[in-house]
């Protein structure tokens, strides 16, 4: 099985499984010199890590990370650097009684019928476990990014279900259990989601994603645009079923006077096109959407073969 690592330049390859002793992966191309600690990692893996809500899975995992190697003095050496976290609560044999048969919405049957088997213990390589080496890798390009550049990386979740919630502040963002930029809806998403969790079922969610301080220039016409690359990694995440940039599927109701983003001397004066154009950046915010399909771990019966 391949296709386990992800970039070109800046290049992550994963391992592990949900439920073996650890994931962990190696980063190849980050330049030398910059200070990373398993702290300033460790903030995002806590932001991204299981059973910190009841609206959430309820896998407890400290998600400790470990970086052996690439650092040196606190300092990247340019060598490959590889991180490592240890899995704790696995609870495989809550799998047992299912092992034999394929849960609708999982890989089970893909995997089994392309690699004729799978690892029915949380589905192995493909549960979203893995996305946990991702938030690792992405806290050492963010910091670099940040240090080279200024560029700032920062999401929220914009919808659940049929519930829109606006841009407001980013203040507040990680203080609510549901990454929210208005905290006046939390109340209402509690709500929600209480009453969907004792339902037994699952719901959607839109993650909108702003990278502040990009420079003009990035991206290369016309196979490498910066939005297919963006579109391409946004749609490696295991639960992303769709990507948006800038105004994105909006775009199919708007008019050409309306999409088309103006320009004066002082700048832009409007977005639509999430600061991409002809696949270049444009030196506006970045702006990204994706589409969170429901889990599809739920307690409700759901009809499948063995």
């Amino acid at each position: 099985m391949s296709g386990n690592t992800l970039g070109k330049l800046f290049c992550v390859t994963s391992f592990g499984e949900s439920h073996g002793p650890a994931i962990g992966c190696v980063v190849d191309g980050c330049p030398p010199g910059l200070e990373i600690s398993e702290a300033d990692i460790q903030g995002d893996l806590d932001r991204r890590k299981p059973g910190t809500s009841r609206h959430v899975t309820q896998r407890r995992e400290e998600d400790i990370v470990e970086i052996l190697s690439g650092v040196f003095e606190g300092k990247t050496t340019g060598t490959p650097i590889a991180l490592l976290i240890r899995n704790t609560d696995q609870r495989s044999k809550d799998y047992s009684k299912i092992k034999d048969s394929f849960r609708p919405g999982h890989a089970d049957y893909t995997y089994a019928q392309k690699y004729g088997i799978r690892d029915y213990r949380g589905g192995g390589r493909s549960s979203a476990r893995e996305t946990a080496v991702r938030v690792a890798a992405a806290a050492i390009a963010k910091k670099w990014l940040k240090q080279k550049y200024g560029i700032v990386v920062r999401g929220y979740m914009s919808q659940l279900g049929p519930i829109e919630v606006p841009f407001k502040a980013w203040d507040g963002v990680n203080e609510n259990p549901f990454f929210v930029a208005d905290p006046a809806y939390v109340a209402q998403l509690e709500e929600f989601m209480d009453k969907l969790r004792k339902s037994g079922d699952s719901v959607g969610a839109r993650i909108t994603t702003i990278a502040t301080g990009v420079p003009v220039g990035w991206g290369e016409p016309v196979y490498d645009r910066l939005d297919a690359d963006i579109a391409y990694n946004m749609m490696n995440i295991n639960a992303v079923k769709g990507v948006e940039i800038g105004a994105g599927f909006a775009a199919v109701s708007q008019r050409g006077t309306e999409h088309s983003d103006e320009m004066s001397p002082q700048g832009f004066l409007s977005n639509n096109a999430g600061g991409v154009l002809g696949g270049i950046s444009s030196g506006q915010d970045v702006v990204v959407h994706v589409a969170v399909k429901p889990t599809s771990s739920i307690r409700l019966a759901r009809r499948t073969i063995d």
